[in-house]
């Protein structure tokens, strides 16, 4: 199935980040780590959102791996596999 997203939304798969963990080994739960911006890989980009009458290109491209908003998202499933779509807005940086 091919998901293409619509105007400057975004489709991401999300990534788990690596450091749940404190230097000390103490494992943090999803549940006491609310707070922490979610970070995700770029599958698919929409054309971007016209800005007087101009369309303005989204920043992000398919394959960019970005940290985003925790609450700035929608939750899909595709054959079983779960993804983001988010608005470009709720994107907070890019991973280089």
């Amino acid at each position: 199935m091919k998901i293409i997203p619509l105007g400057d939304r975004v489709l991401v798969k999300p990534i788990s980040p690596e450091n749940k963990k404190t230097k000390s080994g103490i494992i943090i739960p999803d549940t006491i780590d609310k707070e922490r911006p979610e970070q995700g890989e770029v599958v698919a980009a929409g054309p971007g959102k016209e800005v007087s009458g101009k369309l303005q290109k989204l920043s992000v491209k398919k394959g960019d791996k970005v940290i985003f908003s925790k609450y700035g998202y929608d939750e899909i499933k595709i054959d079983g596999e779960e993804f983001f779509i988010l608005k470009e807005e709720s994107i907070l940086a890019v991973i280089s």
